[in-house]
């Protein structure tokens, strides 16, 4: 018997380095393939059909970990998407980023124009102690986010995640209180359980853009945002208005829009309120950036893009940022006192 056993052990440890070779071959092309489709993949999010989704697929352990899953792959759809699935769900993670959304259209703020915003102690001083923070987003459709392709794309959403990059270890969270079709005498009606119920550090307020649309005196509309305004700072929080878009339908009423403005400004001086110019800011995006109103305004002229609501965060977020950055660094400034914001 012991004469036979050294021929059984060598081809023991042949068919076992066969079986091996075998097996590391089919651990490797699935890899290959994964950069391959990866590099396509990453090239086609730079494209104009690459829209980012919200429900990427938690990803798997390394691939090539279980080299028997490789055949098995061949005549099994499901399996097979553990290649190509993966890398496709890879490059929409990647067209979600910030970067990706303005690689072919820069967020530029606007050029020879100032506009000033308002500083924010509340906020500033919250994130100086290190407590929470809590924004909340009041407004209508453009503040709930319709058009945007998900909702990750909202403007709420999209100043969440600037806020958070530039302040890692603080506690920011933006409550979006938008419903659409509202405008300031709705707002009223839920100005205590939709905002000031939620003690607020900031709200930032969108009003006006369905007031213009409908022909509402804009002036009764400055005189309920001034009460609204004089309410929230009576429980303590900071307020930024933002006004009317700019936008095919709402330049429709260009007259009604100017009085708005115009209006609401008032009301935020008058408050030592900040006001966002999100009208003049796309405006400039159009008239001297030369990007074309589809690319920040959707098919019903009126709502913002996915780039448009990026943009708009983007600028606002810059601003936030600006306005409380003298009491970040121990600069005592009183709420009546305004940081002056260059654009």
């Amino acid at each position: 018997m012991s004469s036979h056993c050294p021929f059984r052990l060598s081809t023991l440890l042949a068919v076992t380095a066969a079986g091996l070779a075998i097996l590391t071959s089919a651990s490797v092309s699935p890899l290959h393939a994964q950069t391959a489709s990866q590099q396509t993949g990453q090239q086609a999010a730079l494209s104009d059909g690459a829209k980012a989704e919200n429900n990427p697929e938690k990803q798997p352990s390394a691939e090539g970990a279980l080299p028997q899953a490789a055949p098995a792959a061949t005549g099994n759809p499901a399996a097979q998407k553990g290649v190509t699935g993966k890398a496709i769900d890879k490059v929409k993670e990647v067209a979600k980023s910030a970067g990706d959304i303005f690689s072919r259209v820069p967020c530029l703020p606007p050029k020879g124009a100032s506009k000033s915003m308002g500083s924010l102690p509340r906020v500033a001083n919250k994130l100086v102690a290190g407590l929470p923070v809590v924004i909340v987003a009041f407004g209508s459709s453009s503040t709930q986010g319709y058009g945007s392709s998900s909702p990750e794309f909202n403007y709420p959403n999209r100043l969440a995640a600037q806020l958070r990059r530039k302040y890692p270890t603080a506690d920011i969270s933006v409550v979006n209180a938008g419903k659409g079709g509202e405008d300031a005498p709705e707002m009223m009606q839920r100005l205590q359980t939709s905002v000031i119920d939620l003690h607020p550090d900031l709200v930032i307020w969108q009003v006006g853009t369905n007031a213009v649309l409908r022909n509402l005196d804009p002036a009764e509309t400055a005189k309920l945002v001034d009460e609204g305004i004089a309410r929230i700072q009576a429980a303590g929080s900071d307020v930024v208005l933002i006004d009317p878009q700019y936008s095919p339908r709402v330049n429709e009423h260009a007259e009604s829009a100017g009085k708005m403005m115009k209006l609401l400004n008032k009301a935020a001086e008058l408050r030592r309120v900040g006001v966002f110019p999100r009208f003049a800011v796309m405006k400039d995006w159009h008239e001297r950036q030369a990007i074309p109103i589809e690319n920040f305004v959707i098919a019903d002229g009126l709502h913002m893009s996915d780039w448009g609501y990026a943009c708009f965060a983007q600028l606002l977020g810059d601003d936030i940022i600006k306005s409380v950055g003298q009491i970040k660094l121990g600069v005592a400034v009183p709420s009546d006192v305004r940081t002056y914001r260059p654009m």
